[in-house]
């Protein structure tokens, strides 16, 4: 029975010591773990390189790998960021996109490929709500952002 919870591993090609370190920067929360290495007795790295780094993004655990390049990230998974307010999805999609690219519907591609969400829980809010013409209206504003604008999103839920 797993009684931790789930970690979520990010394969890398090389560099997961620094997506760590990218990442515990931006999250609050956050911390740096155990860091294994490679033996030599492995295939994948080089003996005394990085083999495995753990950390924590704003609670959540991971574990890097540095694999190698025969996988790498799509976005078909994705992390989702949870703001309270617009100056976190500004901070949050600033810091993200930083050395990557930013993309259509509050999404975002980080420096290392990985796929995030950033959405204000106001949008949930409002998609998940009980009249289905203010979300579709929210909906609609949405997928023409690329950055979510939360007073944008308010005013086409609200209709106005």
């Amino acid at each position: 029975m797993a009684t931790d919870g789930f970690t979520t591993c990010l394969w890398f090609d090389g560099n997961a010591e620094e997506a760590a370190q990218h990442y515990i920067s931006i999250f609050k929360n956050s911390r740096l773990g155990r860091i294994a290495h490679y033996t030599g007795g492995e295939p994948g790295g080089a003996a005394g390189s990085v083999m495995t780094v753990e950390f924590e993004a704003n609670g959540q655990k991971f574990v890097g790998l540095n694999g190698g390049p025969e996988f790498t990230f799509s976005e078909a998974i994705s992390f989702q960021v949870h703001c309270a307010d617009q100056d976190e999805v500004d901070y949050y999609w600033s810091r993200l996109s930083e050395g990557g690219e930013e993309g259509p519907c509050g999404w975002v591609k980080d420096k290392f490929g990985v796929s995030w969400q950033v959405v204000p829980t106001a949008f949930l809010d409002m998609v998940t709500g009980s009249d289905p013409q203010k979300a579709k209206r929210a909906t609609d504003a949405m997928m023409k952002m690329g950055k979510l604008d939360i007073a944008a999103l308010r005013a086409a839920y609200d209709g106005a």
